[in-house]
């Protein structure tokens, strides 16, 4: 595993991901690695929120292991499940077999033990089904635990997951207690769509990622869509930095900027003029109300 020894390191490294970090995503980053606690982001959708936990897994040579949050999310879709249809087939071969099984047994004890053991063979690993929670603790490598758009799991569910990365240990009543063999480095998002609660925030580290400035999202563009013109991709961010000054009901986001961009290469745009706009809001805004906004604003 690559050691990051110092906060330059780690915007390196993300960097090598194509990433672009600021001082205070790379410092909270390499604060998180050597602290080992779990990294709250907070803000718009499609800022980059996701890609910082992908692109460090893929900086430091960490699986990712990602739970999408929703409403409803429960433990037995987070954790574990049982592979009923394995243990049905199980059951069908131990019914077949029961007679080998129990052949040779001097007393009923020994064949009610014979069958009881059996019976632990039932609820085992071999049928156990794990969830990205139980995946991430129970993993012989070390791992990222992605846990996307928390807010949109219940707060029943927010607590329950605060008990598991409090002690990164899961109690399965078939087979025990499970302890993690590697603590993952965990990433939370959040979009706003609700209050996350105190606890929950108190153990982590906490960054807020918003929309980025001009220089920064231009970077981005060059980064990721080379193929575009700079003078283009100058006019292009110039565009969308613009339209999110209009009070929309949904601002552009960096991957819809980034959308656009490649848009502008596929048609061989040499410029932003009038056509190309008006053929190609609909890259960037999703809302009629938006589109008309724009289109009045670019009169």
């Amino acid at each position: 595993m690559p050691e990051f020894n110092s906060i330059e390191a780690v915007r390196d490294a993300l960097a090598g991901q194509q990433y672009i970090a600021t001082d205070e995503i790379a410092t909270v980053v390499f604060l998180a690695q050597r602290l080992g606690k779990p990294v709250l982001t907070e803000g718009p959708a499609g800022v980059g929120k996701t890609e910082l936990s992908k692109a460090w897994a893929g900086a430091a040579g960490r699986e990712l292991v990602r739970l999408q949050c929703y409403e409803g999310l429960d433990e037995s879709k987070a954790l574990y499940e049982w592979e009923y249809a394995k243990q049905m087939l199980y059951t069908q071969l131990l019914r077949d077999k029961l007679s080998d099984v129990l052949a040779d047994a001097g007393s009923l004890r020994e064949a009610a033990d014979r069958l009881g053991a059996e019976e632990d063979v039932f609820f085992s690993e071999r049928f156990l089904l794990p969830r990205p929670l139980l995946r991430a603790i129970n993993s012989d490598r070390p791992t990222v635990l992605l846990v996307d758009e928390i807010d949109r799991a219940d707060a029943e569910f927010e607590a329950f997951l605060l008990e598991i990365l409090s002690d990164f240990q899961v109690s399965i009543p078939e087979l025990g207690t499970i302890t993690a063999r590697q603590h993952p480095l965990v990433f939370l998002t959040s979009n706003n769509t609700r209050e996350l609660s105190e606890a929950l925030k108190r153990r982590c580290l906490y960054i807020y990622i918003d929309y980025p400035g001009t220089s920064e999202e231009l970077r981005i563009v060059r980064l990721k869509v080379p193929e575009l013109t700079p003078q283009l991709a100058r006019q292009a961010v110039e565009v969308v930095q613009q339209l999110r000054r209009l009070d929309l009901k949904k601002n552009p986001s960096v991957s819809e900027t980034l959308d656009w961009a490649r848009a502008l290469v596929a048609l061989n745009a040499r410029s932003l003029d009038r056509d190309v706009l008006d053929n190609t809001l609909t890259v960037l805004l999703k809302y009629e109300s938006d589109i008309a906004r724009a289109r009045r604003w670019l009169n």
